[in-house]
């Protein structure tokens, strides 16, 4: 079973941070699974560290490739029938990184780890 994960779940993983909940924690454990990140989460992390609203322990370009390959967390990439169930999707949610998430997910048809309620209004599987 394939699971993606929200950005959130994604830098609370990898920094050990308890805000993780047990239950996402042991999916994204679980070696049964695959996980993914969304290139649109690193997207986001790179323009929110570049902005100074993100500090990471380590250099972006080190952080990454190491702890994904660490942690055999996969790469989802963009793909165009990702961007067109953007343009459907209503409005419930404003921020574009989570709608591309939503949809990745929509699209997918894979549940996605997160706390974010909002993600619900989509008919999205979110595990947390």
């Amino acid at each position: 079973m394939r699971f993606l994960l929200d950005t959130h779940s994604l830098l609370w993983f990898l920094a050990g941070d308890t805000q993780l909940t047990g239950k996402a924690r042991r999916v994204i454990e679980n070696p049964e699974y695959e996980i993914l990140a969304s290139t649109a989460s690193l997207w986001e992390v790179a323009i929110k560290h570049s902005l100074g609203k993100l500090p990471l322990a380590e250099p972006f370009e080190e952080l990454f490739p190491h702890h994904l390959a660490l942690n055999s967390i996969a790469l989802l990439t963009i793909h165009l029938d990702h961007v067109t169930r953007v343009s459907s999707l209503p409005f419930y949610h404003r921020d574009p990184f989570d709608r591309l998430l939503i949809a990745q997910a929509l699209v997918e048809e894979i549940p996605i780890l997160s706390g974010d309620e909002a993600f619900d209004d989509y008919g999205v599987e979110r595990i947390w």
